[in-house]
């Protein structure tokens, strides 16, 4: 993990809800907590430590955000989920004054534009892997996702 990637880190917990995230590999151990509005960063270069499971850097640790949408009692099993491909900051509108990229109901196909997700003032843009309808938005606007993070519900029928 490079500076780029802690600060990125740093940054996405500072814009979310969450109170503290640690981040740990073999080499180093990374907590950063919020108090009263503020990010402390507190590097912990530790021993090697005993991996449970070989999961590339790139895997973030889970990060629980309040604001998600919790899926209802209602049947997902047969939806395909689109999933944030990075850390940053959801939007369902290219700019303010556009049009969003894709409302419930709307027919997508494999390489439209579904969304934006701001990280380090780079817009990027999330283009779906599958076809079909858009049934459900899992996260709100303008707020912060994690990696793998649930955006969409897409029924493929």
């Amino acid at each position: 993990m490079d500076i780029k990637d802690i600060q990125n880190l740093i940054k996405f917990v500072s814009k979310s809800d969450v109170a503290e995230v640690t981040y740990k590999t073999e080499e180093f151990e990374i907590s950063i907590k919020t108090k009263s509005g503020s990010v402390v960063y507190t590097p912990e270069v530790s021993q090697p430590i005993q991996s449970v499971t070989n999961h590339p850097v790139a895997s973030l640790p889970t990060v629980t955000n309040q604001s998600v949408a919790t899926q209802n009692d209602e049947d997902t099993s047969k939806y395909v989920t689109i999933k944030s491909p990075m850390i940053g900051t959801f939007y369902r509108k290219p700019s303010p004054d556009k049009e969003a990229f894709v409302n419930i109901g709307d027919t997508i196909s494999a390489g439209s534009i579904v969304c934006v997700i701001e990280a380090m003032k780079l817009f990027n843009e999330i283009e779906s892997e599958v076809s079909g309808k858009i049934v459900k938005f899992l996260v709100d606007d303008a707020s912060p996702v994690e990696f793998d993070q649930p955006l969409f519900l897409v029924d493929p029928s």
